[in-house]
């Protein structure tokens, strides 16, 4: 796992909320992947006020109590509509031009990677929203993930983490499944990001179903419970150390 941060030279999604930021506007936020064809991000939405997020990130919000960490915050929707709700927040986000925005907004916000020992705060709720499990990359790196969440909770502290399990991608019409077994888990893709003439690295990037999170957290000393599910294979779950 990595502790570094991004350039603004490599800051693809960071130049988007920054230009949609000043100029209420942004150019295509586009997105490749060996696995699936061209896409694009919406930038508009990741401004979204609470009336206007989905169901489970509302309820997570909700949940989420004590001093709490917003990791990947990007545009700091998340962390401004717990402001509102008269909670406590810090974000963190490894790219600078996201930062900005948000020190712009008035969010509580470091620069860091969720995995820099030096970052060494105590949070009551860790909250990893917009496919929060992104983050982990792939299935081998859950050890390391469930480490260093253990190093960040406080006594009874929880995480709340959404995904989408992929499985619907592979379904044919019968209801079985087309999936290699011998091939990676599914839910491990690769992006890379461009915004108009800047281009990020690729990287990693991991969806994971509930049953699969849940084994690896046990394996870790954690357990999962199922919060919610969304209309379209996603889920909230809350993770918490076994006592």
């Amino acid at each position: 796992m990595t502790d570094s941060v991004l350039s603004c030279a490599a800051d693809p999604m960071g130049a988007a909320i920054y230009d949609f930021h000043k100029n209420g506007k942004a150019d295509v936020l586009r997105v490749f992947s060996s696995q699936f064809e061209e896409d694009e991000i919406p930038v508009a939405d990741l401004f979204r006020e609470f009336e206007d997020m989905p169901e489970l990130e509302q309820v997570a919000l909700e949940m989420a109590s004590g001093k709490i960490l917003d990791v990947g915050a990007g545009s700091g929707c998340h962390s401004v509509a717990l402001q509102k709700m008269g909670k406590q927040a810090i974000a963190i986000d490894i790219s600078p031009l996201s930062v900005e925005v948000m020190k712009e907004r008035g969010v509580d916000v470091r620069q860091v990677n969720l995995y820099d020992p030096a970052f060494s705060e105590k949070f009551d709720t860790v909250l990893m929203l917009m496919n929060g499990t992104g983050i982990i990359g792939c299935l081998d790196n859950m050890p390391a993930f469930f480490e260093r969440m253990k190093e960040l909770l406080a006594p009874d502290g929880c995480i709340l983490i959404d995904s989408s399990d992929l499985r619907y991608l592979f379904e044919e019409e019968d209801g079985s499944l087309m999936i290699d077994l011998a091939d990676d888990y599914y839910g491990q893709m690769d992006y890379q990001m461009q915004y108009k003439d800047v281009l990020g690295e690729p990287f990693d990037w991991l969806y994971v179903d509930f049953d699969t999170l849940a084994f690896y957290a046990e394996e870790s000393g954690f357990s999962a419970e199922l919060i919610a599910e969304g209309e379209h294979y996603d889920y909230l779950a809350k993770l918490t150390v076994m006592k």
